[in-house]
């Protein structure tokens, strides 16, 4: 049954409760779930599965019977992802639309991270330059090193996004060992504290091209995630969109699969919901799905 697709067993299922009982087979849905993940284009903090469980060998795992590996593939798979949504409960529709109508400018995100200023293509101007995939109607310097843009989804949702550009190397490398760790820990800035306290969510643009992703790298990139998304700034609520990055499509840029990139940056770790996008600077495929994510994540009805 493994030369059928996903869909087909699927519809297969549906014909008759001994085909429903059959193709739940668990190594089936397993060898489908090893198969697909590295090819899936996004993966978020509902629908990553548990990997260490997962890359178990069948028979060495005491839950491979008991676990519905078909139930994961379904949660995990973009195309089924995009055909539900979590429901939330009545008081929490009710506090959205008062909130929506208080925050008539729309929620704020704070884009930051080393993809920004790693890429041969700046990720930022391509967003300048791409009317037809993002309307930007307004750009403010507040700073040296912040950018407010504000945009509009879809020609009728606002938000607005805070680019944080580091100023300079020692900015950039701001980073202390902890004594009883020894991991890096990531210093803010008194304006970068300011602005995680002032956002509604939060855009990491991580460099995806291979032979980027060494485990110092992903370190240091870990200790800013969780600098910037420290309580003492804001509910653990506040969404994170990881933007995994390419400069271009195509075999001169091979990319980390996003389920890598979850994995390396340690997202299951966090309180926050997340979500990681594939993405590529020069087009910016997959990047409304993202922005899409996040207004959803902070209330709006999209």
């Amino acid at each position: 049954m493994t030369f059928l697709s996903p869909q087909d067993l699927c519809g297969l299922g549906g014909t008759s409760r001994y085909w429903r009982v059959r193709i739940r087979h668990p190594s089936l849905w397993k060898y489908f779930l090893l198969r697909d993940l590295p090819l899936w284009s996004s993966i978020d903090h509902l629908s990553m599965p548990d990997m260490e469980s997962l890359e178990k060998a069948l028979w060495e795992s005491s839950d491979s019977e008991s676990r519905d590996f078909m139930a994961d593939y379904l949660r995990a798979s973009p195309a089924c992802r995009g055909l539900w949504h979590q429901s939330r409960p009545a008081y929490e529709t009710v506090t959205s639309f008062l909130k929506s109508m208080v925050m008539t400018a729309g929620p704020r995100f704070a884009m930051f991270g080393p993809g920004m200023e790693q890429l041969d293509i700046s990720w930022v101007t391509t967003i300048m330059d791409s009317p037809n995939i993002l309307t930007v109607t307004g750009v403010t310097q507040r700073q040296i090193n912040v950018v407010l843009c504000s945009c509009m989804y879809s020609g009728q949702h606002k938000f607005n996004i805070l680019t944080l550009y580091s100023t300079d190397r020692s900015e950039r490398e701001s980073f202390r060992l902890d004594e009883e760790s020894g991991r890096p820990v990531f210093s803010l800035t008194p304006n970068i504290q300011e602005a995680c306290q002032a956002v509604n969510g939060f855009i990491f643009v991580v460099n995806a091209e291979r032979g980027r992703e060494s485990d110092e790298a992903m370190e240091k990139e870990f200790a800013q995630i969780t600098a910037m998304l420290e309580p003492v700034w804001g509910p653990s609520s506040r969404p994170l969109l990881v933007l995994s990055c390419t400069s271009r499509e195509g075999p001169e840029c091979p990319r980390v699969p996003c389920l890598k990139t979850a994995q390396r940056l340690k997202l299951s770790l966090l309180p926050n919901p997340w979500m990681v996008q594939d993405t590529v600077a020069e087009s910016l495929p997959g990047f409304l799905d993202g922005i899409l994510w996040l207004l959803r994540q902070t209330g709006m009805r999209i």
